[in-house]
């Protein structure tokens, strides 16, 4: 039963980490800066090289979706096709410095 709930996580990790870099320009803008903090509301911004590569495809997408609420977020994951998700993922997850 639990491997079961690990698939649908598996099968979105395909990402092309080559691809992703050129993507994430617009997210180092705030991803790749230690102790990053917005304004207002105050929002701490995580540090995302090295993290599980299912797990940012996952949270792209619920932002995207609505069910992660974050208007910056949310605008800049409804810019991302599923695949484009998944190499921004592959490239993060590749990474142990950003």
């Amino acid at each position: 039963m639990a491997l079961a709930a690990l698939l649908p996580l598996a099968a979105t990790a395909d990402g092309d980490a080559k691809n992703g870099r050129v993507l994430t320009n617009t997210c180092l803008g705030c991803h790749a800066i230690e102790n990053y903090r917005t304004l207002y509301p105050m929002y701490k911004v995580p540090k995302l090289g090295g993290q599980n590569e299912a797990y940012l495809v996952a949270a792209l997408k619920a932002y995207r979706d609505g069910a992660r609420t974050h208007k910056t977020m949310h605008a800049q994951a409804a810019t991302l096709s599923d695949q484009e998700m998944a190499d921004v993922a592959a490239y993060f997850a590749s990474r142990f410095d950003d």
